[in-house]
């Protein structure tokens, strides 16, 4: 292709790229409060670090290191942004022209479909250079889809990304709540065992009924019960968290213990609602519905007829000795293709693509609602799980210590044994009742900090695959 070619295809590609049909891309709006409703201060914090080194166990980050890189629903996300890249690759080659080759022989008797006396030749090579003038922007407006998929398809890898390291925590921490249950069980059947023993004792010599030794019994048995189910639970969370890991099912050697986790620092103040903007299932509805609005164009282009170009230029020859020595073979033509009656399916095609532009939109919309939703109901049950904290570990105290004279009572034979079991059967429970809740609790700051689109940086959100 000589200069000349070039340049002319330059200018009308510029002639022309100011030629789109369908709406250009506006940025959505949802109307949102400026801050949120648990969030009483207004200054900015910042917090340069990945979210889940606040709660400092080196533990932690090791599982959600191997997460990340191991995982197959983070594998299928990074995979689909290669697919993405791909595609637009795909779309692009579309604008510009394409040469083929293209080439023929023949030698026969026929001319058409009558047969000839004489044995004629043909021989053609050539290359074709083609090219549909993107006069209505048909092409370009799938660029524009595919561009905004590929970077809709970034930010569902961070999405992803996120949500795993989330649900690491999340079960990780449950883990940890479940086995302590399981050690408090334990410890509790010790306790009742040798409780049995000396309410057995004393019921062999005549000093106590027997309604005291069914009654210790029974809350013998109660411990008992508890400890296959928590065992099950733990086994359960470690296949969990082992797939999680992008690993068989294993026994995770871990070790810790839920309730001598200090509580993340305090929330900093100055979380605004701008910094939704970092949300990544935010953004990625943002370049969703861009594509599809550039559908738009697309459809519409549809409607209106194609112009083509073609030129050849090569070789062509009655005789196979003279193909390279003869006289070059060379052809120009244009096309124009357009539709003319339907029965309306090329308007139906622009209905469809509006329609589906409008629920991409109402999704966008929906996404936005759900993560103000979700952070305030973060807020609040940080708050108020805090609070609750406080009571419990203060009801623990209170139990033991009921406990400890109950059975003191008991002993100098004061009272009866029903209060001995009362105070046991509410230390028991308190016991399981701070571990679950301690538990809650921190997954109530993983939730905040999945909530706000990986933590409460106010900067550049970091790369949490590195």
């Amino acid at each position: 292709m000589n200069t000349g070619i070039k340049t002319g295809l330059v200018i009308i590609a510029s002639v022309l790229a100011g030629c789109a049909l369908g709406p250009d891309f506006e940025e959505p709006v949802v109307d949102t409060p400026e801050a949120y409703l648990s969030d009483s201060l207004k200054v900015d914090t910042q917090l340069e670090l990945s979210w889940w080194d606040l709660f400092d166990d080196a533990t932690l980050d090791s599982l959600i290191s191997i997460a990340l890189s191991e995982n197959r629903t983070a594998l299928i996300a990074a995979s689909r942004i290669e697919e993405a890249r791909a595609a637009l690759g795909f779309t692009k080659a579309d604008i510009y022209p394409k040469i083929d080759i293209q080439g023929s022989a023949s030698r026969g008797n026929l001319a058409g479909t009558n047969q000839t006396e004489a044995i004629n030749e043909n021989y053609f090579l050539a290359p074709v250079l083609s090219w549909e003038i993107d006069f209505w922007g048909k092409f370009r407006r799938s660029n524009e889809a595919a561009a905004s998929v590929l970077l809709a398809t970034e930010y569902s890898l961070s999405s992803v990304q996120i949500s795993l390291v989330a649900e690491v925590a999340r079960t990780y921490f449950l883990l940890l709540d479940y086995r302590n249950r399981l050690a408090i069980s334990e410890r509790t059947l010790e306790s009742r065992m040798g409780s049995l023993d000396i309410i057995q004792k004393r019921f062999d010599q005549g000093i106590i009924p027997e309604l005291d030794l069914n009654q210790a019994q029974i809350q013998k048995e109660i411990a008992a019960g508890a400890i296959p189910v928590h065992r099950r639970l733990v086994a359960v969370t470690e296949n969990a968290l082992s797939v999680l890991l992008g690993r068989p099912p294993v026994n995770l050697e871990l070790r810790g213990d839920i309730l001598e986790w200090s509580v993340p620092p305090d929330i900093p103040p100055g979380l605004q609602s701008g910094l939704l903007e970092r949300r990544p299932d935010i953004l990625e509805a943002k370049y969703l519905v861009r594509a599809q609005n550039a559908r738009i164009g697309v459809a519409q282009a549809m409607r209106l007829p194609a112009i083509s170009l073609t030129g050849i230029f090569g070789l062509a020859s009655d005789d196979l000795s003279s193909f390279t020595t003869g006289e070059n073979a060379w052809s120009v033509s244009g096309t124009l293709v357009g539709p003319l009656f339907n029965f309306g399916k090329n308007s139906r095609r622009v209905d469809i693509e509006r329609e589906r532009t409008r629920q991409a939109l109402l999704q966008y919309e929906n996404t936005v609602l759900e993560a103000f939703r979700e952070v305030e109901d973060a807020l609040i049950s940080v708050q108020t799980y805090r609070e609750q904290m406080e009571t419990v570990e203060r009801k623990l105290i209170a139990a033991r210590n009921a406990a400890r004279l109950s059975a003191e009572r008991y002993d100098k034979g004061v009272t009866s044994y029903l209060e001995v079991l009362d105070t046991e059967r509410t230390l028991f429970s308190v016991e399981l009742e701070l571990s679950e809740l301690k538990q809650t609790f921190l997954n109530t700051y993983v939730r905040l900090y999945k909530s706000l689109g990986g933590g409460w940086t106010s900067g550049t959100q970091e790369d949490i695959s590195e």
